[in-house]
């Protein structure tokens, strides 16, 4: 991992109400401390300092940017927490990848596991890796990139940024899995663009989003 210099940003607050709390998380930041001084700034401290019962329901990768919820009750994390479980949550990415993706859309299905002497790395292995599968779509072809939605399934770890190599167009900026001219942006291009669940107090359909920043 690279040296670790957060965004000084101020927070970005989606929505707030007496059961959740939706947050614009920065590329560059940690979701939540790593280990070590050096690695504690994160969005849940910073969260947790302008709402102090804030709880932790889900991540982000440290590069990626975009849509996070937080819940502000144990209830409203339990009621979420099972929503992400159950994969009842829809997470929409907005990706620029390197290449031209083509068709203009499919689904990758390839068991992901941690690649331990290279962690935090990830890797397909088809006999020992827990299923991921990602739908994606062609939103816009650029001159040497094209501009994607993906739709992750199942959560894993890197799944977006691993199922994109694997179809031989890295996520731009990708500092794990681009290689040359691919790695050369100064940020991962991967945003979390819209969360849609249920909410913890009653049940009714709810969708979040942002525009991405790139």
């Amino acid at each position: 991992m690279t040296d670790y210099n957060p965004p000084d940003t101020p927070l970005t607050i989606l929505h707030a109400d007496h059961q959740i709390l939706i947050v614009d998380k920065p590329a560059g930041l940690l979701s939540v401390p790593g280990k070590g001084p050096d690695l504690s700034d994160c969005l849940l401290a910073r969260v947790q300092a302008a709402f102090p019962e804030a709880l932790l329901v889900h991540r982000l990768d440290r590069d990626t940017s975009g849509v996070m919820v937080f819940a502000l009750t144990a209830p409203a994390q339990r009621h979420l927490g099972l929503q992400f479980e159950k994969r009842q949550v829809k997470k929409t990415y907005t990706a620029r990848v390197w290449g031209h993706l083509a068709p203009d859309k499919g689904t990758v299905s390839l068991p992901l596991i941690v690649d331990w002497p290279n962690r935090p790395r990830q890797m397909v292995d088809h006999a020992n890796g827990k299923p991921a599968e990602t739908a994606w779509r062609v939103t816009k072809r650029e001159e040497n990139a094209t501009r994607v939605r993906l739709f992750p399934k199942t959560g894993r770890s890197h799944q977006l940024r691993v199922h994109m190599k694997e179809l031989g167009h890295p996520i731009l900026g990708d500092p794990f899995y681009a290689e040359g001219p691919a790695r050369e942006f100064p940020r991962l291009m991967l945003h979390s663009e819209r969360l849609r669940l249920r909410h913890p107090d009653g049940g009714a359909g709810v969708q979040f989003s942002s525009a991405a920043p790139f």
